[in-house]
């Protein structure tokens, strides 16, 4: 069991917490329901670490299946010493099981192992730990002559033994743990251009890198993955040519310190030399491949990390609640797409408008939009950014807003919304309407509620990742995949409202249970409580536990069921209620006394616990408990319309669209979006963007550069001059002095040794 104490120790909870948390997950519990409902088992621990525990057990799993299957397999070769299992069980990590693994891999018997058959290895052992001088190797040698396996000369009995020399420097696993932690310290990962690479499309995109080195430990770090990502994309499109590089004596000089320090001069050199070769092809390439190996799964995990808090943000990001919103699809030679939707999101219908048109055909917009406004009492108008929405604010907000002051007008992030309207979700919902009307109806449910309408969208089309489409595709979407049903359960649904794919999302039902839920609402009318949902098909008394508390009813025939109250809970708090003469109804979402009391109860306390209380109490006092803020408008300047009209050194106001590693990208009503680098976020140092700002967040920024040509803005949100910033912390100087930046030229000494090793050993021979 000590599995146990490793999570415990590594994501810092108690082992109780860990214990419970996975009998839980066996029982079938989702992480939502466990950390919401399950608290008094789990000691309080929230959602983050519930989900690491799950997580981290995976992983263990896995590791402890691969060690099963390694010992298994080495047994079966009849390979597996007692020395070798010991090893093998007290392996910490995948990459020190595929070390002792990796010999026994290969269908294709090594040199070392042909050298074994011939009956070489004593010959190794007499090289390793004698005295001799070449003559009397060779008179040594002469015994081990065997033509049977090729072995027609002393020469290639010595060769035969020095490879079993170099099998037993490389597959040294406390060697390689040693020189392991150097690797990790020292070596650099360089990369240059390769050759002809000219005559590929955009290779200018990696001119950074063209002549690049940086320490692999620097590289590992979350603020500079990004840059191990754009490595890993110019090497793949045959760009780059990227490399491991450390000094190759390191390597030689642990071997030699460990098996032949005191050797004499002939055979010093004989040692060296197989020592040399076991580094140059068998030690280097292995750490090549491990370290490039752990900085893409690094990388990955940044990447994916930064991609679930920017949807995180975009998925909770401000909404406007229960009113109807008229949407807007831009264009202009098929006229702009209207789709009007009612306080829950139903479409009422379609038009479409050309305000690009002649005279007549902006008329004509006008007279039907005030219609429609009249008609419907529209007080939102959302318009999508895309191509030409900002000429169609321009249009509602000269000929439409001046009539009617109390509509309001905003752009929408409608990156997805595409992708939605061609999708089977969107024929499914609307089978008579084309794309762009979908689009249109897409665009007026995300200022609605944007949690609703985005989780119909793959999450990889949202438009606020980095490098997606480069990372762990499997591991991409199961944490966005998590990320999505996190903010579901968090919030909550209306079970009467909510669509299919919004009802998949919440624990324990998934995308079956979420239609057959659907069918039933529209054959039967809708829920009046939660204990109908067990009338549903296929719904059992597991699904009912995971999933009830968070499904809403409002104004249904049990007032317990508009909030996040678990029904499990009821028959306590109604005991409760009727012992102290008092309505539950009545003290739903009001301040009163008789909370205090329930909160302070101490037989109720012990009754559901501490934790289960305060969440009772709390979702007493504010039933619906959304956490999102309520939508404010927001308004860009009025001055500009493309990166033309952008003026250096002022100041814009901007919506935040997404963050990577290395800043943030901020919509400034215009197409073109700004660059607002990590150094320029503040006056003070940033390490991190995500620290500092969140998708959907309204800022102001300064434009400090406007490239035309390459059509990019680049902003910033400081307000002292860069002479005047506080300096960074002192080891972040001293490691810049030592190690220059990117880009700069400069003296390629690890790869000339690298050159110069290979080269010798087309020299190599048994002098």
């Amino acid at each position: 069991m000590n599995f146990l104490d490793e999570i415990a120790n590594e994501i810092e909870v108690t082992k109780m917490s860990v214990e419970a948390v996975l009998k839980l997950v066996g029982e079938g519990c989702t992480i939502p329901f466990i950390s919401r409902y399950r608290k008094e088992m789990i000691g309080g621990i929230d959602e983050v670490k519930v989900r690491s525990i799950s997580n981290m057990f995976s992983d263990i799993e896995e590791r402890e299946k691969r060690r099963s299957f390694i010992l298994d397999a080495i047994e079966k070769m009849e390979k597996l010493t007692p020395e070798l299992k010991k090893q093998i069980q007290n392996a910490k990590t995948l990459a020190t099981l595929e070390d002792i693994y990796a010999p026994f891999k290969s269908k294709k018997k090594t040199k070392a192992q042909k050298a074994e058959e011939a009956g070489l290895i004593p010959l190794s052992e007499f090289i390793l730990d004698k005295k001799y001088s070449r003559d009397e190797l060779l008179k040594e040698s002469d015994k081990y002559k065997n033509s049977e396996h090729k072995v027609e000369t002393a020469e290639k009995a010595i060769e035969g033994a020095l490879d079993i020399l170099m099998a037993k420097f490389s597959g040294d696993q406390d060697l390689k743990e040693d020189l392991r932690g150097i690797y990790w310290q020292q070596a650099k990962l360089v990369s240059k251009k390769k050759d002809k690479c000219e005559a590929i499309k955009d290779y200018q995109k990696f001119k950074d890198y063209f002549e690049y080195e940086e320490l692999i430990s620097k590289l590992k770090e979350a603020k500079n993955s990004h840059r191990f990502l754009a490595l890993k994309r110019g090497n793949s499109l045959k760009i780059l040519k990227v490399d491991i590089e450390i000094d190759p004596e390191i390597t030689k000089n642990k071997i030699r310190g460990k098996y032949f320090s005191n050797a004499d001069a002939y055979k010093l050199e004989l040692l060296e030399q197989a020592a040399h070769k076991a580094n140059i092809l068998y030690i280097h390439p292995s750490f090549e491949l491990e370290i490039k190996s752990e900085l893409r799964k690094s990388s990955d995990e940044h990447a994916i990390n930064v991609f679930g808090k920017n949807l995180r943000n975009l998925l909770l990001q401000p909404y406007l609640g229960s009113k109807s919103v008229l949407g807007i699809d831009p264009g202009i030679r098929t006229g702009c797409k209207l789709a009007l939707i009612d306080d829950s999101g139903k479409f009422i219908f379609d038009h479409v408008i050309y305000p690009f048109g002649n005279e007549a055909k902006k008329k004509e917009g006008i007279q039907l939009l005030e219609g429609i406004i009249e008609k419907f009492k529209v007080e939102h108008i959302a318009i999508g950014n895309g191509t030409n929405g900002r000429e169609t604010l321009e249009y509602i907000e000269k000929f439409i807003l001046p009539n009617n002051s109390n509509v309001k007008a905003t752009l929408i992030n409608e990156d997805g919304a595409s992708i939605y309207s061609a999708s089977d979700i969107a024929r499914k919902e609307f089978p008579d309407k084309d794309i762009t009307v979908r689009g249109a109806i897409s665009i007026a449910r995300r200022f609605q509620d944007p949690l609703s309408e985005l989780v119909k969208i793959d999450p990889k089309s949202i438009g606020v990742g980095q490098y997606q489409h480069d990372v762990n595709q499997t591991r991409l979407k199961k944490s966005l995949g998590e990320v999505v049903e996190s903010c579901v359960n968090f919030v909550g649904v209306d079970l009467n409202t909510a669509s299919a794919p919004l009802l998949s999302y919440i624990s324990g039902i998934g995308p079956t249970l979420a239609q057959n839920i659907v069918n039933h609402r529209e054959k039967n009318g809708i829920f009046k409580k939660r204990e109908d949902l067990n009338k549903v098909t296929r719904f059992s008394e597991k699904v009912f536990q995971q999933c009830a508390g968070f499904l809403r009813i409002y104004n249904g025939d049990e007032p317990l069921d508009s909030t996040f109250i678990h029904p499990e809970t009821y028959s306590k708090i109604y005991h409760w209620s009727k012992a102290n003469g008092i309505n539950v109804s009545e003290i739903i979402g009001a301040d009163s006394p008789k909370i205090e009391e329930l909160s302070n109860d101490k037989d109720m306390k012990e009754l559901l616990g501490e934790y289960t209380l305060n969440d009772v109490v709390t979702s007493l006092k504010a039933p619906t408990q959304d956490p999102r803020t309520e939508f404010k408008s927001f308004e860009f300047r009025k001055d500009i319309k493309d990166i033309k009209d952008l003026k250096k050194d002022e100041w814009y106001p901007g919506v935040v669209t997404n963050i990577t590693q290395f800043g943030a990208f901020i919509d400034l009503g215009i197409k073109t979006k700004g660059l607002l680098h990590v150094s320029q976020l503040a006056d003070k140092f940033v390490e991190n963007a995500l620290d500092e700002l969140k998708v959907g967040e309204g800022i102001k920024v300064k434009v400090i550069e406007v490239d035309i040509d390459r059509d990019r803005v680049s902003l910033s949100r400081r307000t002292i001059d860069k002479a005047d910033m506080p300096k960074r912390p002192r080891q972040d100087k001293q490691r810049q002095a030592k190690h220059k930046s990117s880009g700069q030229k400069r003296p390629r000494k690890n790869q000339e040794l690298k050159n110069n090793a290979f080269a010798s050993l087309k020299n190599f021979k048994i002098k």
